[in-house]
């Protein structure tokens, strides 16, 4: 399979790429109290600020870890409540994870003692121990835009990819980085791409100083989001499960 760009615009042209990061990852992410219906907000409740509250006092210790560079802790504040495109066909498992843990790693080679650690078990356990739609995936840097910024609030962007041909998908994510990058103001994302098995050939990481709000008008309530970014996945039979949060 050959990527093919449909309504070529020159202005969005292909960005400056920064190297990948050295670093490895841990994807950690549950669906504990996903949205219901057509309501693109999760659920709240006592229990799931109970499980967040543990997962940031963990995510404090494997900060002290040697082999730990950082671990942040995400909850969901929009879920779109329908799958699209072709990820509607393609997609094993909908992303609906309205709690995320990104844990990155000094290498990708100490992902394995990261996970054998008493934090890293402690945290899966709190997880598994509330839903049974939890999501592990370790990952490297595939692209780098820029790095994001986890040291303070923002929107966060985690999108969860599928494809036919991960190859041509990767070449497609970078073509239509540009229109992120004019359209909404974009200057960082990484790009987690899974070592091992996964149920996602990437998934996208980013940040915004908006509001969500504001990033849907900027983003999905442009015409060129269906006919640039949406033609292009499905013409190149990828797809995107986007899911936004903030800090937890």
């Amino acid at each position: 399979m050959e990527l093919k760009i449909l309504n070529p615009q020159p202005r969005y042209r292909m960005v400056p790429f920064q190297e990948p990061s050295p670093n490895g990852y841990i994807h950690l992410a549950a669906a504990v109290r996903p949205p219901s219906g057509r309501v693109p907000r999760p659920g709240t409740g006592a229990g799931k600020q109970a499980l967040l509250a543990r997962l940031k006092t963990l995510a404090h210790d494997l900060d002290d870890l040697g082999d730990v560079v950082k671990a942040t802790v995400y909850r969901a504040v929009v879920i779109p409540p329908v799958v699209t495109g072709y990820a509607r066909i393609a997609a094993a498992r909908p992303a609906r994870y309205d709690v995320v843990v990104l844990v990155e790693t000094a290498t990708p080679d100490v992902i394995g003692a990261v996970e054998d650690s008493e934090p890293y078990r402690q945290m899966l356990q709190a997880v598994q121990g509330v839903t049974k739609d939890v999501h592990v995936m370790n990952a490297r840097c595939a692209r780098r835009l820029g790095d994001v910024d986890k040291n303070r609030q923002g929107l966060f962007l985690f999108n969860y990819f599928v494809a036919e041909d991960p190859g041509v998908a990767l070449e497609l994510w970078e073509h239509l980085a540009g229109w992120f990058v004019v359209e909404t103001g974009l200057d960082n994302s990484t790009l987690l791409q899974p070592i091992g098995e996964s149920a996602y050939t990437f998934v996208n990481h980013a940040r915004w100083d908006v509001s969500f709000p504001r990033f849907a008008a900027r983003a999905f309530a442009k015409p060129s989001f269906r006919s640039y970014v949406s033609a292009n996945l499905l013409l190149n039979r990828t797809g995107s499960m986007p899911a936004f949060y903030r800090l937890a």
